[in-house]
């Protein structure tokens, strides 16, 4: 038998015994467990369709990030960023930003302006095209899908109870 009165609300507890204002419903988490790969997948169509078509790196990151915000919601804060990590997340950003400058700066190793596309065809034979996907999909989809991730959990961070107690003696 439960000690909790029938109007009470249930209290979740974290994986460190705090409160936790996560509520479990199964209908979100059934949702979203169908949703999850079909947004997942259209934000990677974004991303590897932005040069020739509309949408584009910065769409698809935004979309993947929502759908890793989107699990959070369903299954809880806790659990997503312990499944994704904040190392993670900093590799997305840091990375996306280290590619972009690698693929700007080469360019102007040789000379060239930064982000000169045409340079990798003059240079090395690279079709130009593929200086501009290096960018969309190594560069900007990272960044975005990272600092939409990582500012969900930072705020989220933030709303949390704190763990330590204040005793009455301060």
């Amino acid at each position: 038998m439960s000690d909790r009165q029938p109007n009470e609300k249930p209290v979740v507890r974290g994986a460190d015994g705090s409160e936790s204002a996560y509520v479990e419903s199964q209908v979100i988490m059934s949702t979203v467990r169908v949703i999850a790969p079909f947004s997942l997948t259209y934000g990677l169509f974004l991303l590897f369709h932005g040069a020739d078509s509309p949408g584009g790196s910065f769409q698809g990151g935004a979309i993947i990030g929502a759908t890793v915000l989107m699990i959070a919601f369903a299954f809880g804060i806790e659990p997503t960023r312990n499944w994704l990590r904040n190392r993670t997340v900093v590799v997305l950003a840091a990375g996306g930003t280290a590619m972009f400058a690698l693929v700007g700066l080469i360019p102007m190793a040789y000379g060239a302006n930064f982000l000169e596309h045409p340079f990798y065809h003059e240079q090395f034979g690279i079709k130009t095209k593929w200086g501009l996907e290096a960018i969309e999909v190594l560069g900007v989809a990272p960044i975005v899908a990272g600092v939409v991730s990582g500012l969900f959990f930072v705020i989220a961070a933030g709303s949390l109870p704190a763990t330590e107690e204040v005793s009455e003696d301060d």
